[in-house]
């Protein structure tokens, strides 16, 4: 615990320093590479997997269900109609869950008997309908509108915040960075885009932007009269910044990911609890890549905005 406080502290003076903005070409070179793979991630696999409320199909509900097997569901519907795939989900304790595409009246009912049957509970006990896709299409256009809303109020709020647009810019990146990297992670984990992941998504963008005020808050504190610095230059202000808030977001971080890793892996894929996996795995992968982002793209890019700027090059210059 002590060797912890002194590395806290160490990082607080200055006296131990993790080089950020020195690197920040590196690290740019990373995230770029991330991008592209995030972007060609679900362009190789063909697409995101997308869920039922997306899509469309049939649903039907399982109630007083003794054996919560996924595998019984399955094997039911492909009983009762050969080659069909289904998605079986334990909802709740007793209650299953069963998407398909959708099917004809005479396939729901031969499935709807068919679950019946498996699961050994009365007819009255499985509940049928269709899910269009409708719905999902205007839950998407909203979530676009959110997020078009989101980065312009972002932008300006940042600008007037902080006084400077180069600030504005670094956090709008480092924003969409975290979302295409958290899509394409998410993407390769094949889990469904739901209506739960993209609140997921918008919800980690919030996360991001209060990381990157506190940091971005200490770069101002930092370089507020720079020029009159003459002990260090205007990157080495920057780059002090990002470590004496370090330990913050680290702490931050893992206070936030702690209790969504516990939903994520110990309910989810340890107690069998699917409804809230594609949230918390959103949830999750986002916390940790925003982490980083404001660390290692959106402060030292600020940097980087700056680097060329007249008081910048002549206040290195005086040192």
């Amino acid at each position: 615990m002590n060797k912890l406080v002194s590395w806290g502290n160490e990082l607080y003076t200055g006296k131990r320093s993790y080089p950020f903005t020195g690197k920040h070409r590196l690290w740019f070179l990373i995230a770029g590479l991330l991008v592209i793979a995030s972007i060609l991630v679900p362009v190789a696999k063909g697409g995101f997997h997308l869920g039922i409320e997306f899509r469309g199909g049939s649903e039907f509900m399982i109630s007083s269900v003794q054996n919560t097997d996924i595998a019984i569901g399955e094997q039911a519907v492909s009983e009762a109609v050969p080659g069909q795939d289904a998605t079986v989900t334990n909802i709740a304790p007793q209650t299953m869950r069963v998407q398909t595409e959708r099917l004809s009246d005479d396939q729901t009912l031969a499935i709807a008997g068919k679950l019946a049957e498996a699961y050994g509970v009365s007819d009255k006990e499985v509940t049928s309908n269709f899910i269009g896709p409708t719905w999902g299409e205007d839950v998407s256009r909203q979530a676009l509108l959110g997020l078009v809303a989101f980065v312009v109020l972002v932008a300006l709020l940042m600008a007037a915040y902080f006084r400077t647009w180069k600030m504005s810019i670094a956090a709008i990146v480092g924003l969409l960075a975290v979302a295409v990297i958290t899509s394409g992670i998410y993407a390769l984990s094949d889990f469904e885009v739901t209506p739960s992941a993209i609140i997921g998504f918008l919800t980690i963008l919030s996360f991001s932007l209060y990381d990157t005020v506190v940091v971005f808050d200490k770069v101002r504190e930092n370089t507020a009269n720079f020029t009159e610095q003459t002990k260090r230059s205007f990157e080495q202000l920057v780059n002090l910044a990002i470590n004496q808030t370090l330990v913050r977001s680290i702490n931050t971080s893992v206070v936030a990911v702690l209790p969504v890793a516990s939903i994520l892996f110990i309910g989810s894929m340890i107690l069998g609890a699917g409804t809230l996996k594609d949230l918390s795995l959103a949830l999750f992968v986002g916390i940790i890549v925003s982490t980083l982002s404001t660390l290692f793209i959106q402060a030292p890019f600020y940097y980087w905005l700056r680097s060329k700027d007249k008081d910048v090059l002549e206040q290195r210059e005086n040192l």
